[in-house]
C-alpha cells in the first residue's frame, strides 16, 4: 500500500508531467462554475471523482482527446480548476516566450487571463499568478510583467523584477519604495541589484538607512554583508561601524571606557550590543561594565532595566545564584517571573521551603496567581506546623483543583476530589456549518482530502481559514472533526482561543489501531492517545524540523531499531502510514515504560528528550531524591517539562472521553521519590 506521502507525490507528478508539443484546448475555461455556486445541480460527487481521476490519468498520458472529453463532463466539479491549472502551469513558459521580440498581441494570453479571472482569490489562482509572473520575468517581458505583477501575491524576487521593469519603461515612481527591500537583515536576490543601484544613484540611500541595515545584519550574524554595507557609508559612519565590528568580535573591549565615550546614538548601540555579547560568556563583567558605561551615557531607564534583566538570567545560568538573589532583592524593578521561577525551581530541587516561601512572595502578582504557583504555595504551606497554614494550603488546593489542568489534577489528587473536566462544545449553528461546507475552497479541500492529497487539501483549507471570521473558524473546527481531519479541528479551537470543547480538542482518532496495540502491549490506550495528541495532533504525514515522522513523531533510526526488535522491516516512508507508526511508536513507548518501572512521567520524558538524558537527570537527583511533582517541575528542559505535564493531563482527559477514567497518578507514581 502506498503511503499518503507517496500517493501525494504520485498525484503531483501526474499533474505536472510535461505535455510535449500538444496544444491543449481549454474551451470551457471561460464558463467555469463551481459546485458551491449551484450545489443542487451537481452530479454525483463519487462519479465526478472517478471522472476527475480518469482525466488526470489521460493528462499524464498526453491523451488530449480523452482528456477533453472527460473535462467537458466535469464542469460542476470542485476540482476542475486543478485540471486546468495542470495544463496551464506547463504552458506558462511557452506562452511567455511567444512573440517575445514584439508587443503582446490581443488574446495572446487569453487562457491565462481567463483562469486568473475565474479563480481570483483562490489558492490555485494565486499560485498560477506567481508562476506566470515568474515566467514573464524570465523572458524579460517588461510591460506584461508590470501589468500582471500583484503586490499582494508576490515574492521579493518578483517585486524587484517588476520594479526593474518599471525603471526600464521609464517609470521611477516606485523607486522610493526600494528602501523596504534593501533595509533588511539578509542578502536579497541578485534580481534586486539593478533596482538598488538605481535607488542609490537617485540619492535614496542615507547614512541613517545604511547604519540601520548594518546594525540589523551584524546582530543577525551576517558579518560579510555587514562589512559590505560599511563600504557604502560616509567616513563618520564607517569609522563607527569598524568599532562596532571590533566590539562584536571582542566584547571585552568594553573595558576601554574612554574609547566608547562619544556622545552619540551609534556609540550607545555599540555598547549595548557588546554587553549582550559579553553577558553570554561573563555575566558579572557584563553587569559591571553596563553600569560603568551607564555612568557616562545615561541609558534610558527601560533600556538599562531590560539589559540588567538579561544579565540576571545569565548570572543564574552561569551559577551565580546567590549573587542574583541579592541583586533581585536589592533591585525590585528587575524582578520578573522568569528569573524568580528559575530560583524557585532551584529551591524546589533542594526542598528549601523557606526559600520557596520568600520567592513566591516576590513573584509578580499575575504570576503568583497562576495555577502553577498557587499549587506550589500550597505545597509550601503544607510543610508548616500551624493550623492556619494547613487551612490556607487546603484552600489553595481547592481553588486549583477547580481547573482542568496538570496542576488542577495534582491538587484534586491531594484533596481526594474528582477532576474538573468542564466540557462545553463550541456554539455553532447548523446553518453556519451548512454555509461553510459550500464554500468553494472548502469543497476543494474536501475533495482533495478524499482523494488522498492531504497536502493539497491543507493548502486549500489554510487559504480559506485565513479569510474567515472567528465564527466561521469555529464552524470549520466542527466540520473538520466530522471529516476526521482532527488536526484542523484542534487548530481551529486554538485560533479562536476556545478551550472547553473536549471533542474537538481531544479527538479519539485512530481509535481501533490504538486499542489493538494497547491490548497487545498491555499499556494504557489513554497514554497512547495523549502521546499522539501531544506529538502531532494526529497529523499522520507531518515531519518535524528534527526529522521525526508521523503520528507519534518517530525518528527513522529509532523506528528501525524498534522494528527490528519486533521482527519488522520498515522504510522511512512507511512511518507516514498510521498503522505502522502507531505500532512502532507504541512499542517504543512500551520499552520505555519497562525501562523506567512503569513510571509514565519518566517514560514520557524519555520519549521527548531521550532515555539517556532522563537517566542523567535521575543521577543528578539521586543524592537528594524528591517527590515526583518536584522532579517534573525541575526538569531542566522547558519543552520536556511541558511535554510531561501535558501527557499526564491529556491521559486523564482521554480516559474520560473513552469512558475509562484513570487516576492522574498511579499509587506507585504518587509515592515515588526520584
Amino acid at each position: 500500500m502506498l503511503s499518503v506521502a507517496s500517493r501525494h507525490n504520485a498525484i503531483l507528478s501526474r499533474l505536472r508531467l510535461a505535455l510535449g508539443g500538444t496544444v491543449w484546448v481549454l474551451g470551457a475555461v471561460t464558463g467555469l462554475t463551481h459546485a458551491a455556486e449551484s450545489p443542487g445541480n451537481a452530479p454525483d460527487l463519487q462519479q465526478q471523482r472517478e471522472l476527475f481521476q480518469q482525466a488526470r490519468n489521460a493528462l499524464s498520458a498526453n491523451d488530449s482527446n480523452t482528456f477533453q472529453d472527460l473535462r467537458q463532463q466535469l464542469t460542476d466539479y470542485p476540482l476542475l480548476p486543478y485540471l486546468d491549472y495542470a495544463v496551464l502551469s506547463q504552458r506558462v513558459n511557452p506562452l511567455a516566450r511567444a512573440d517575445s521580440d514584439g508587443e503582446r498581441t490581443d488574446g495572446q494570453f487569453f487562457e491565462i487571463d481567463q483562469f486568473l479571472a475565474q479563480n481570483r482569490n483562490t489558492y490555485l489562482g494565486d499560485r498560477l499568478e506567481r508562476e506566470w509572473v515568474s515566467a514573464l520575468a524570465r523572458e524579460n517581458r517588461g510591460a506584461d510583467l508590470v501589468r500582471y505583477h500583484n503586490p499582494d501575491n508576490t515574492t521579493t524576487q518578483l517585486t524587484c523584477r517588476a520594479m526593474h521593469a518599471n525603471l526600464t519603461l521609464g517609470d521611477y515612481t516606485t523607486l522610493a519604495d526600494a528602501d523596504r527591500l534593501w533595509n533588511v537583515a539578509v542578502s536579497q536576490p541578485n534580481d534586486c541589484d539593478p533596482v538598488f543601484d538605481a535607488w542609490m544613484a537617485e540619492g535614496f540611500l542615507t547614512p541613517a538607512i545604511a547604519w540601520e541595515r548594518f546594525s540589523k545584519t551584524l546582530q543577525a550574524g551576517h558579518l560579510g554583508l555587514a562589512r559590505y554595507i560599511t563600504t557604502l557609508m560616509p567616513t563618520r559612519e564607517q569609522t563607527l561601524a569598524e568599532l562596532y565590528l571590533r566590539v562584536h568580535r571582542e566584547p571585552e573591549r568594553l573595558r576601554d571606557i574612554e574609547s566608547l565615550s562619544a556622545d552619540n546614538d551609534e556609540t550607545r548601540e555599540i555598547i549595548l550590543h557588546g554587553i549582550r555579547r559579553l553577558m553570554t560568556i561573563d555575566a558579572p563583567l557584563a553587569m559591571l561594565l553596563l553600569q560603568s558605561h551607564h555612568d557616562v551615557h545615561q541609558f534610558a531607564a527601560d533600556t538599562l532595566i531590560d539589559h540588567q534583566r538579561l544579565i540576571a538570567m545569565r548570572l543564574l545560568l552561569q551559577g551565580f545564584v546567590s549573587e542574583t538573589e541579592s541583586l533581585l532583592r536589592n533591585t525590585p524593578s528587575l524582578v520578573t517571573e522568569t528569573p524568580v521561577s528559575w530560583i524557585l525551581r532551584d529551591a524546589l530541587r533542594n526542598q528549601d521551603w523557606p526559600r520557596i516561601e520568600e520567592w513566591i512572595a516576590r513573584l509578580p502578582d499575575d504570576a503568583r496567581d497562576s495555577e502553577r504557583w498557587r499549587y506550589w504555595q500550597a505545597r509550601m504551606l503544607e510543610q508548616k506546623d500551624t493550623q492556619a497554614a494547613h487551612a490556607r494550603a487546603q484552600s489553595l488546593f481547592l481553588e486549583v483543583a477547580g481547573t482542568r489542568s496538570y496542576y488542577g489534577f495534582l491538587a484534586a489528587d491531594r484533596l481526594g476530589l474528582d477532576y474538573e473536566l468542564e466540557d462545553q462544545p463550541v456554539a455553532v449553528a447548523q446553518p453556519q456549518l451548512a454555509e461553510l461546507s459550500t464554500l468553494p475552497s472548502i469543497l476543494r479541500a474536501r475533495e482533495l482530502y478524499l482523494l488522498g492529497d492531504e497536502a493539497g487539501a491543507r493548502h486549500e483549507w489554510q487559504y480559506a481559514v485565513q479569510r474567515m471570521t472567528p465564527a466561521q473558524i469555529a464552524a470549520s473546527g466542527k466540520l473538520a472533526n466530522e471529516w476526521g481531519w482532527h488536526r484542523n479541528s484542534i487548530q481551529a479551537m486554538i485560533q479562536i482561543g476556545y478551550w472547553d470543547d473536549m471533542q474537538l480538542r481531544f479527538p479519539l482518532a485512530y481509535g481501533d489501531q490504538f486499542a489493538r496495540v494497547a491490548a497487545e502491549l498491555d499499556i494504557p490506550a489513554q497514554l497512547l492517545f495523549a502521546i499522539a495528541r501531544q506529538e502531532s495532533a494526529f497529523m499522520h504525514d507531518v515531519r518535524s524540523p528534527a526529522g521525526a515522522r508521523g503520528l507519534m513523531q518517530l525518528m527513522p533510526g529509532t523506528a528501525r531499531e524498534t522494528a527490528l526488535g519486533a521482527g519488522m522491516r520498515v522504510a522511512t516512508a512507511d512511518l507516514y502510514q498510521p498503522e505502522i507508526n502507531i505500532t512502532l511508536g507504541s512499542r517504543y513507548l512500551a520499552g520505555l515504560l519497562e525501562e523506567f518501572d512503569g513510571n509514565r512521567a519518566l517514560a514520557a520524558a524519555a520519549y521527548n528528550a531521550g532515555p539517556n538524558r532522563v537517566k542523567q537527570w535521575l543521577r543528578r537527583s539521586a543524592a537528594n531524591p524528591v517527590p515526583l511533582d518536584i522532579w517534573i517541575e525541575t526538569i531542566p528542559f522547558l519543552e520536556t517539562r511541558g511535554y510531561v505535564q501535558n501527557v499526564l493531563a491529556y491521559s486523564v482527559i482521554y480516559g474520560v472521553r473513552m469512558g475509562q477514567p484513570v487516576p492522574f497518578l498511579s499509587p506507585a507514581e504518587a509515592d515515588a521519590t526520584l
